[in-house]
């Protein structure tokens, strides 16, 4: 088949997806399509990339795009202006999210000793989008069906698009300038992002698959039929790009989807919730503290250095940077530090290959706690929010679950997709609280215990589990 002839396909399916999708839902709001169009650039590539406009790697570090720039500031102005328009109770937002708004503070403050203050601001500023962004989901009339709308209209968008790309295009693949073997990305601009891609999306059509197949009034053939095919889609795409942690990761948040909504969440709560918080830190123990990292690391296919993920952190420990405070927000990979990396490793490599380390090189042992207190505080509130049995709690345990493991051997603890699946995963739904209030008025057992919880979190109107 001729590559412009799918490519007009794939634009014919999006425009049939989109107006006959048998999941649309007339109640969610028309704003929603400004965070699909952010998490859709950042899921895949810039607008600049799309359009060829190539600039050394250097210059798309420091200075970006002019085009990129204006594209990131209008989406940020337009989802002001709809917070605004909402009404949205900043103070009470603030005032709920203390350790969420510490750490973007934090980093605000750290821009004052980057050496790329300028550079730094930028990329805060840009990265302040994203909050907004998912706080235009947050205070969705349903900001259940909200997430789960986005969620899908971005599947709709790049999965299939990344399939002609690859397919069809050889923007679809990336060459290693060494050896010349090729790499499927997809929509991507690396096989690691293109995986990322295909484990949210994973996850999202094997839960809302699980919850409206548990469900017989919300059991449609036609929604169902369509989860299967994209999830069919996700899968072949994953198993191109060949990213193991992203395979390792969507076969763990599966696991605990069909573990929270199965017998084991139901009767078996707490020790859902105690053991997955477990079984990460028996991970770490066993990983680092015996060193059985290799032997994992064998079992999966992969060479005992994580493909010498092992030897690069070695190296960017022993670049001595201030220990408390880093090298500033999003600072540490310019300048002279880049190019120290790329003379010792001989790789253009631009990420720590693991989200922990990233932060404390960016922001320091600081830095570092304020994202734990995040992931406990987070954790916290959706462990309160499952005694209440919520389908989309399970969705919301896996995106914290996969989130701490991928970011052991990948850097998502930043502008990307994953952070996004973070903030998803937090969120406290008020509004499908309420619901679940009225229809536990024929339950009093159920009833207590939801104002027990609600009681005990001491949540608002709009309140984001972080």
């Amino acid at each position: 088949m001729p590559p412009l002839v799918a490519l007009f396909l794939w634009f014919v399916l999006l425009l049939l997806l989109f107006h006959f999708d048998p999941a649309k839902d007339p109640e969610v709001s028309s704003a929603l399509w400004v965070p699909v169009i952010w998490i859709s650039i950042i899921a895949s590539r810039l607008p600049s990339q799309w359009l060829g406009v190539k600039a050394s790697l250097s210059e798309a570090l420091e200075e970006g795009n002019m085009l990129d720039r204006m594209v990131w500031i209008g989406l940020i102005v337009l989802a002001a202006v709809i917070l605004n328009r909402r009404a949205f109770h900043w103070g009470d937002f603030i005032a709920r999210n203390t350790v969420l708004m510490g750490y973007v503070l934090f980093a605000l403050f750290s821009v004052l000793w980057s050496d790329f203050a300028f550079v730094a601001f930028k990329r805060w500023f840009r990265d302040l989008g994203s909050y907004l962004i998912v706080l235009i989901i947050l205070s969705d009339p349903n900001p259940e069906k909200a997430v789960g709308t986005v969620l899908r209209r971005v599947s709709y968008l790049l999965i299939p698009l990344s399939i002609v790309l690859v397919k069809y295009f050889e923007m679809g693949r990336l060459y290693d300038p060494w050896s010349g073997v090729a790499s499927v990305i997809g929509v991507a601009t690396s096989k690691n992002m293109l995986g990322v891609l295909c484990l949210i999306s994973g996850l999202f059509f094997y839960w809302d698959t699980a919850a409206r197949w548990s469900d017989p009034k919300g059991r449609s053939k036609n929604i169902i039929l369509v989860n299967l095919a994209f999830a069919a889609m996700t899968l072949w795409l994953l198993y191109r790009a060949h990213s193991i942690t992203s395979t390792v990761c969507l076969c763990i948040g599966c696991i605990v989807i069909a573990s929270a909504n199965g017998r084991l969440g139901q009767q078996h709560g707490n020790l859902l919730k105690v053991g997955i918080p477990a079984c990460f830190c028996l991970y770490l123990i066993l990983g680092f503290g015996f060193g059985l990292n290799g032997r994992f690391a064998a079992m999966l296919g992969r060479d005992p250095t994580l493909t010498d993920r092992t030897k690069i952190w070695s190296l960017l420990l022993g670049m001595h940077t201030n220990p408390l405070i880093g090298t500033g927000y999003e600072s540490f990979w310019l300048g002279s530090r880049l190019d120290q990396v790329f003379a010792k490793t001989g790789a253009s490599i631009t990420e720590a290959h693991n989200g922990y380390l990233e932060i404390y090189l960016n922001l320091g042992f600081a830095g570092l706690l304020l994202l734990i207190g995040i992931l406990i505080a987070a954790y916290r509130n959706i462990s309160q929010r499952h005694s209440i049995g919520s389908a989309f709690t399970s969705l919301k345990f896996a995106f914290w679950t996969v989130a701490v493991f991928f970011n052991v051997t990948e850097a998502g603890f930043k502008h990307g997709l994953m952070w996004l699946a973070v903030l998803f995963g937090a969120i406290s739904l008020r509004a499908v609280e309420d619901n679940q209030v009225l229809d536990a008025t024929t339950h009093p057992d159920a009833l207590a215990e939801e104002q027990a919880v609600v009681v005990s979190s001491g949540e608002g109107e709009w309140s984001s589990a972080l």
